[in-house]
């Protein structure tokens, strides 16, 4: 008798206030993350003319930070399987934060960098973790919902980030706009601190190395995540490449943009914010192979369009690039949390990793790309990795039948 009245309690439903309190928590951790990661996307071409530096190399101003976090997260997305999904959150999001206002603070541009790859580490708390979180504590009708929202956080973030650097460094100076950032990102961690639901589905996994290296090995090994995982590189590496360099496009003539006016640019990834829900309900009725690749097909659209001299039709390319962007990250993430049957932190670090090293390691080449051939370098190179990318939805449609959907 005394068994059957400790049964497990029930996952997190929508519409109930415990669902509202998580939502809550996990829209800032991922506002916080994506402001706090992204803030200097709009400040390469201001770092290239302060610290006299190429656009290829005011670009590891945010890749190093995107590929230390990458690597960082497949060490404590398996840490998190020890100590715990919330504690390490809210670790993550403290310590970035701090190490946001320091690099506002940074002497020259080499300190700048050991300030970003700092801020990558301890970023790498978060992401990984908090899809397993999501995957753990969320009933299964109501983890897209969940996923979606974290999402759009990340989306609101990024584009908050952005905005509020642009607007700043053009009132004041990048150091007043990236110090904003990290008093922005001290708020997120405590609502997240005080908000966030205490897990009450995570078991503990015993810190065995040995076990660890297999969880990461099975995960390997299942074509669908696979699938995944080089999804999560194409797609992050073609999204970060096309803002990386957008901003070098519109500050020359014939546009001549301010820096607020590129920093307004970035409101577009209030798209993303829908985008990322409408995607996640519509993988739950049409499957998300289909949903997947449709919103590939949008982001190739969005290039073309961009490759129109006139203002109006760039942006538009832009939003629909965003648009499917999102759309797909949130399928494929979700994805993820569903497919893995174990380790889920160490499988979302996975798709993680290939997602921030896409980041990383296209993102800075685009400056090869830039430097050659201008935006239709860029567009080509985006191009070629969502025409990669489709190919890999299509793989995935054949493996539905066998795969978690």
């Amino acid at each position: 008798m005394q068994v059957s009245m400790q049964a497990s309690p029930r996952r997190l439903e929508g519409g109930t206030p415990a669902f509202r309190r998580l939502n809550l928590a996990l829209f800032a951790a991922g506002f916080a993350t994506f402001a706090i990661l992204y803030c200097v996307q709009p400040l390469l071409p201001v770092f290239s003319e302060e610290f006299h530096v190429s656009a290829a190399v005011s670009s590891l101003s945010l890749s190093l930070s995107t590929g230390l976090l990458a690597v960082a997260m497949l060490v404590v997305g398996s840490l998190s399987e020890v100590w715990g999904r919330k504690p390490v959150m809210v670790a993550s999001l403290f310590a970035s934060a701090v190490l946001t206002i320091l690099s506002a603070a940074a002497p020259t541009w080499h300190a700048l960098l050991l300030t970003r790859v700092a801020i990558g580490v301890s970023l790498s708390g978060l992401p990984a973790v908090a899809m397993a979180y999501v995957s753990e504590e969320v009933d299964s009708k109501s983890v897209g919902l969940a996923m979606g929202l974290f999402i759009g956080g990340n989306a609101i973030g990024g584009m908050s980030g952005r905005l509020i650097t642009g607007i700043l460094t053009d009132l004041g100076s990048w150091r007043v706009a990236i110090g904003a950032i990290g008093t922005l990102g001290l708020l997120a961690a405590i609502l997240a601190w005080r908000s966030l639901p205490a897990s009450a589905h995570f078991t503990p996994r015993r810190a065995d190395l040995m076990e660890l290296l297999r969880s990461f090995a099975d995960h390997l090994r299942d074509p669908g995540l696979l699938c995944l995982y080089a999804e999560a590189f194409l797609l992050m590496g073609a999204f970060v490449t096309l803002y990386n360099y957008l901003g070098y496009r519109l500050m020359a003539p014939p546009y001549l943009l301010s820096q607020s006016a590129i920093g307004a640019i970035f409101v577009i990834y209030l798209v993303g914010t829908a985008s990322s829900t409408i995607a996640g309900s519509l993988a739950d009725r049409l499957g998300r192979p289909r949903v997947l690749g449709a919103m590939i097909a949008v982001m190739l659209s969005g290039v073309a369009m961009s490759l129109l001299g006139h203002l109006a039709a760039i942006l538009a390319g832009i939003v629909a690039v965003t648009f499917g962007f999102f759309g797909a990250h949130s399928v494929a993430s979700s994805w993820v949390g569903s497919r893995a049957q174990s380790a889920k932190a160490q499988a979302s670090a996975l798709y993680l990793f290939c997602y921030y090293l896409g980041s990383s390691l296209i993102g800075t080449l685009g400056g090869v790309f830039w430097a050659s051939s201008g935006w239709w370098g860029i567009a080509s190179l985006v191009s070629v990795l969502l025409i990669a990318a489709l190919a890999v939805a299509l793989r995935l449609i054949t493996l539905s039948s066998r795969m978690s959907d």
